[in-house]
């Protein structure tokens, strides 16, 4: 709901698809330089501390953004600054919340638990903007914004209900300075031989096709020359989309044929964006809206199940928070690019040559598919 509000609070500000594109950067590149560390943070601090820490400034921002909001003392330059602040807190988050997966279920439902977590999160990914949507068409931006915070302060303020064994609070004692151990997850990521290359795989579909989710408000206004009414109903077909494929794959209840999975999930997703922007009927879109959210959804989930199964329990912070790279600045990434790029040529065509570079990427994850899932779906042994 944040995101989208947010969105369309900077679409109403500046009537810029670049700035659209700039706040959704804002709010997803801290990512870049901050998840990283925050992945070797969760791995040697107390991960339920941190995720209440984070997640109330999270609430904190979304409290002050609606307020300004509300009484008229917002800007475009001031909106910037507090989603830095957001995504940063957020890449703290986003590692030590998926880190405590394992300490709350045995190995043998870790599977099943990591399925059913990422089917939340990408299922109110997608539900979030659709509420949204219809509240900023009732009310305005600044109650979608509101419930943010709301919604954050909930969650901060009922971690301590977890029962998380203490054991499982941290994941190792401090070997090495924060940077080391930092730089020691990339090495772990790069020389393994199946997460590095599905990792490499999500990360640059993320950027060519992920961004037209970021900056919906522009795709509505001048594909279709329809306001926040439409912006509700299209970001409710992506929420009937994710909900359908994620209900599907994470009912899926095993491993083998996740990485399959994976990489088919890219083309699906490439095509239903190429007919997205090519079709000027909006009642096609709707329909390709739901089948990217669908194909996003199962992409997300089987990549986040491989990463959690595969990963050292001593790693799992800091792949996690690689992980988060690919969910939130890789997007953001891709927002700034087309955004940008719209301004210049229109949204249509950057989208369609991104697309296009997409399926090209997922040839290459085909030809890699083997491999991989020979890596990630092999039975683990039990120490």
């Amino acid at each position: 709901m944040h995101r989208i509000g947010v969105a369309w609070l900077a679409w109403e500000l500046s009537r810029s698809a670049a700035w659209v594109g700039l706040i959704a950067f804002a709010d997803l590149a801290p990512a870049v330089l901050v998840s990283p560390v925050a992945g070797a943070l969760a791995d040697r601090v107390d991960r339920v501390r941190l995720t209440m820490v984070s997640q109330g400034v999270i609430a904190a921002e979304a409290l002050t953004v609606a307020a300004l909001t509300a009484t008229g003392g917002i800007s475009i330059g001031l909106l910037f600054a507090l989603e830095l602040v957001s995504g940063s807190a957020a890449s703290f988050a986003q590692p030590a919340r998926q880190t405590l997966i394992p300490a709350l279920v045995g190995r043998d439902d870790l599977p099943a638990a990591v399925a059913t977590n990422s089917l939340l999160f990408n299922v109110a990914r997608f539900i979030g903007p659709g509420v949204a949507g219809a509240v900023i068409a009732a009310w305005g931006v600044a109650p979608a914004i509101l419930c943010n915070a709301l919604g954050q302060s909930f969650a901060s303020l009922s971690m301590p209900w977890l029962r998380v064994d203490a054991a499982q609070r941290r994941g190792h004692p401090a070997t090495s300075s924060l940077l080391a151990e930092t730089l020691e997850g990339f090495r772990y990521v790069a020389r393994h031989p199946g997460l590095g290359p599905i990792i490499a795989f999500s990360a640059a579909t993320s950027v060519l096709l992920r961004g037209v989710q970021e900056i919906l408000p522009p795709y509505v206004e001048r594909l279709f020359g329809r306001g926040a009414e439409s912006l509700a109903a299209l970001t409710a077909c992506f929420a009937v989309g994710a909900l359908v494929s994620g209900l599907v794959v994470a009912s899926r209840g095993r491993l083998a044929g996740t990485t399959r999975v994976a990489v088919l999930a890219i083309l699906a997703q490439a095509a239903a964006t190429a007919a997205f922007v090519a079709t000027g009927a909006f009642p096609v879109a709707m329909l390709c809206a739901a089948l990217i959210g669908a194909a996003a959804s199962a992409h997300g989930i089987s990549v986040q199940v491989l990463a959690q199964t595969a990963a050292s329990p001593a790693m799992r912070g800091r792949i996690m928070s690689l992980w988060a790279l690919v969910t939130r600045a890789c997007p953001a990434l891709g927002a700034l690019a087309l955004g940008t790029a719209g301004e210049a040529f229109g949204l249509r065509l950057p989208t369609l040559v991104a697309a296009l570079l997409a399926v090209g990427i997922f040839a290459w994850g085909l030809s890699r598919m083997g491999g991989i899932a020979r890596q990630l779906e092999a039975p683990k042994e039990t120490p």
